[in-house]
């Protein structure tokens, strides 16, 4: 792997003035990206809900839902 420097090049680079400033009105030069600072990513955790939680969620919100229609239904009649 090659190393790539974040520091611009002066000499190279146009739009600076010496010293590395850059002088009104120009726009600075891009900031690098340096993939190879980064470890490789292998592992994506996997999106969205599991149908275990999932399942045991819709059991709870019909359970309550039910006992709540229960209570509300026993105080009409």
């Amino acid at each position: 792997m090659t190393h790539i420097s974040p520091d611009p090049e002066p000499e190279r680079t146009t739009g600076l003035e010496p010293g590395g400033g850059v002088p009104p009105g120009e726009t600075p030069p891009a900031e690098s990206s340096m993939p190879e600072t980064l470890p490789r990513e292998t592992h994506n955790p996997t999106k969205g809900w599991a149908k275990g939680p999932m399942t045991v969620i819709i059991i709870l919100v019909v359970l309550i839902a039910a006992f709540f229609l229960a209570y509300a239904l026993a105080l009409i009649l």
